[in-house]
């Protein structure tokens, strides 16, 4: 299973077919992913443990367990954990292409391209 760690927390990879790629991710407390949006692909994200406070097109909301996040293709989006507890949200993806080399990114805290 594909495993990677990252400056705000840390992801596995559940599934990953031609079609869909599922994840299971892991936001630190006080951590958050870039701003960014996708060429090739939408995404939902359910959280399943914790609060994700989620910026969907500068629109900002918390979610709880159970909520989930829908991302249109295109749609600039973020995560990030306002809390002392980790944040666990389940993201699928969906559409054409699902390398990491689509994502595009507005604004990174840990200055990456």
């Amino acid at each position: 299973m594909e495993h990677d760690v990252r400056p705000w927390g840390q992801y596995w990879v559940l599934d990953d077919s031609a079609t869909h790629k599922v994840k299971r991710i892991e936001v630190n407390p006080g951590g958050r992913l870039s701003y960014q949006y996708h060429h090739k692909r939408a995404e939902v994200w359910t959280i399943v443990e914790g609060v994700g406070r989620i910026t969907l097109d500068g629109e900002v909301k918390d979610y709880k367990a159970g909520e989930v996040a829908i991302i249109p293709l295109g749609a600039k989006h973020r995560i990030e954990n306002p809390t002392d507890k980790k944040c666990v949200f389940v993201e699928v993806q969906h559409g054409t292409y699902f390398g990491e080399d689509d994502i595009v990114r507005i604004e990174d805290d840990y200055n990456r391209n």
